[in-house]
């Protein structure tokens, strides 16, 4: 008899195969999402980011006029196919979010990711300024039902695009000390990798300082960097994947 296939589908929602022994009965699973032609592997999104994703909330499909939004935040490069831009309006009286209205061009995870984000931080009668900074993409994954590992790093584009208008908005209104800066400071000067980099290589996967290593070459001829290089890591493991248990 020929062999059965067994699915699964891990925390974040990325659906694996394997071969199971001649004779059992495969379990029915989730219909794969998509497919790599190159090396088989697949994964299925959960129902709320398939919702999301095909009826987003708070999208705008042209971009709006300024007058009617306090803030806006972009992020992203047309050149590399993700561009995020963001528009608020906010109650100087509550500091609270009112409105969070978005257009990009990125793929599924980052359309169901904003989507929800927009919810999040207007639903209630809106969310203050200082918890809609607090806001993790952890915190996003966990509404949606969790996200392919390999997309984790999709859910940051709308976070970062509502930093950058949070930001617009206390430049406006002149509340200079509440800016948040987030620094791209070189760590090695060797091979030029900044924390940028580091955050960038964690969010694709890379939780260890041996698979930071591999992907960005840093502290390859400049090991004294590598303290800071751990400590970075550790803080961005944190941030995007919560603490470990």
């Amino acid at each position: 008899m020929p062999s059965s296939t067994k699915r699964k589908i891990n925390r974040r929602g990325l659906t694996s195969a394997s071969n199971s022994g001649q004779g059992q009965t495969s379990r029915k699973s989730p219909k794969p999402d998509v497919i790599n032609k190159h090396t088989g592997d697949f994964w299925a999104y959960s129902k709320i980011v398939r919702k999301h994703f095909f009826e987003p909330e708070n999208l705008l499909w042209e971009n709006p006029e300024m007058a009617k939004y306090d803030a806006e935040g972009i992020v992203g490069s047309p050149s590399c196919g993700d561009v995020m831009r963001v528009w608020l309006n906010i109650n100087p009286k509550t500091d609270k979010i009112t409105a969070f209205k978005w257009r990009t061009f990125g793929c599924a995870s980052a359309i169901a990711a904003t989507s929800m984000l927009s919810v999040m931080v207007t639903e209630k009668g809106g969310m203050k300024i200082d918890r809609a900074l607090e806001v993790r993409p952890q915190d996003i994954m966990k509404r949606l039902g969790g996200l392919p590992d390999r997309k984790i790093h999709c859910s940051v584009l709308g976070d970062k695009a509502l930093r950058a208008a949070i930001n617009y908005w206390f430049k406006k209104t002149k509340q200079y000390d509440r800016i948040v800066i987030e620094g791209t400071q070189v760590i090695d000067p060797n091979t030029k990798v900044t924390e940028a980099d580091i955050e960038e290589a964690v969010l694709e996967g890379a939780i260890t300082l041996e698979a930071v290593q591999k992907r960005t070459k840093v502290g390859i001829g400049f090991p004294e960097c590598l303290p800071k290089v751990e400590e970075l890591i550790r803080f961005y493991r944190e941030k995007y994947f919560g603490q470990e248990k």
